[in-house]
């Protein structure tokens, strides 16, 4: 067999997602997301992606968070998850039959009876500068005005040593961006990806390089959530993003041989280990829902590398508040890799990856920087690694967590 034939388990895979596919077709799911128009357009792209892909019919089912009720700093409001956990509560009630969540506003920790099925191809992971004045970074001279609502962003912009008068800010992309065109501000920092996802690039001033503003862990990346049982397992890249339970049996394991429940009332329903999720119409959605996922929207490439950086912000201990960053990027694969088929069960991608970190104090008087680069087939190693040695640096005492 040649480096170009597939292998056995490639076919295999090919043949479950065409199973798959067509076990799903013509069913409708029901999609959980927050009502801001940020995350209606990633949600809306998702969908779009399901219906082309699956023939199944997709509703978008807007649900308000804690982090949408309140205009008080995020850290003041509970932290990581103040998005996440209204539209985890309709997956575990049975609500809704997945979720799309920003990635990096999403927990290390997945609760028991959820999954992270599929992380889609990632947008630019880079923070951007928006100047109604159409100066840079550099240019913006000191005292100006620069408004983020990320204690991350707002320590690297100290750490830069400009003088810049950096102020807090919430609220959704069109509502910074009026301020800074309104004269309340003299610029913001936003996401690339949110930008380009609202077709609003055109307001960008100055592309901010990671040698700049290291962008958090999972920035630029969506996350795709559902139910699914304890010890699901899924192949490839998206396996370890799944929080593990008590049992060890694969998809389908508790559900005959193609996993399909028998509808008749047997077994558990969400919010339960082992739980299910059902159709507007009370239709059995069965544990093949993360599967089908998995095989129609995960990106390996973008999996891989925010399961390092996902690693890592496990491994230091910080919540999306703290001002931590991290990105993981792909290195060219060895020579004598090109070409070659990965081992059964490893659909990680060949080649290694670069993982990069930032820890500052918030007021900018103290940044720790670190790499490492490994194995692309381990990424949670490298993760931890990484995290290892900024806690040796003193990252802990620097993020004043102890």
């Amino acid at each position: 067999m040649t480096a170009m034939e597939p292998t056995s388990t490639e076919t295999d895979a090919t043949a479950r997602g065409a199973t798959l596919r067509a076990r799903f077709a013509g069913r409708r799911l029901r999609l959980g997301t927050r009502r801001s128009a940020l995350a209606m357009a990633q949600s809306g792209m998702i969908a779009a992606q399901l219906r082309e892909r699956v023939g199944c019919a997709v509703d978008l089912i807007p649900i308000v968070t804690a982090g949408d009720r309140s205009s008080a700093e995020i850290s003041q409001i509970g932290g990581t998850g103040v998005f996440v956990s209204a539209l985890r509560d309709a997956l575990l009630a049975g609500e809704i039959d997945l979720a799309v969540h920003s990635l990096k506003d999403l927990p290390t920790a997945t609760p028991p009876g959820l999954v992270l099925a599929a992380v889609p191809t990632r947008e630019d992971t880079r923070d951007v500068l928006v100047s109604p004045s159409g100066r840079g970074l550099a240019e913006l001279g000191p005292g100006t005005r620069v408004a983020t609502g990320s204690p991350r962003r707002a320590a690297q912009l100290r750490a830069l040593g400009l003088g810049l008068d950096v102020v807090a800010i919430r609220g959704n992309v069109d509502t910074r961006l009026k301020k800074a065109i309104d004269g309340e501000v003299d610029a913001v920092v936003l996401a690339y990806a949110g930008l380009a996802r609202l077709d609003r690039l055109d307001a960008v001033t100055e592309i901010l390089e990671p040698e700049v503003m290291l962008p958090a862990p999972g920035q630029g990346a969506l996350a795709v959530e559902c139910a699914g049982e304890a010890g699901l397992r899924l192949a490839g890249p998206a396996r370890a993003l799944v929080a593990t339970g008590v049992g060890d049996g694969a998809v389908g394991d508790t559900a005959g041989g193609d996993g399909v429940r028998d509808g008749r009332g047997r077994g558990p329903y969400v919010g339960q280990t082992g739980g299910q999720t059902r159709s507007d119409h009370g239709q059995p959605v069965d544990g093949g829902l993360a599967e089908l996922l998995r095989f129609v929207l995960d990106d390996a490439s973008s999996s891989v590398a925010v399961r390092a950086e996902r690693a890592f912000l496990a491994g230091i201990e910080a919540g999306c508040t703290a001002p931590v960053g991290a990105l993981a990027v792909a290195e060219p694969a060895p020579a004598a890799a090109v070409g070659t088929v990965a081992p059964a069960g490893d659909a990680s991608p060949a080649g290694r990856l670069r993982l990069r970190a930032v820890v500052a104090a918030p007021d900018g008087s103290t940044v720790l920087r670190r790499d490492v680069a490994g194995s692309a087939v381990d990424p949670e190693a490298l993760g931890q690694r990484l995290a290892d040695n900024l806690l040796s640096a003193g990252a802990h005492s620097l993020m004043g967590i102890r």
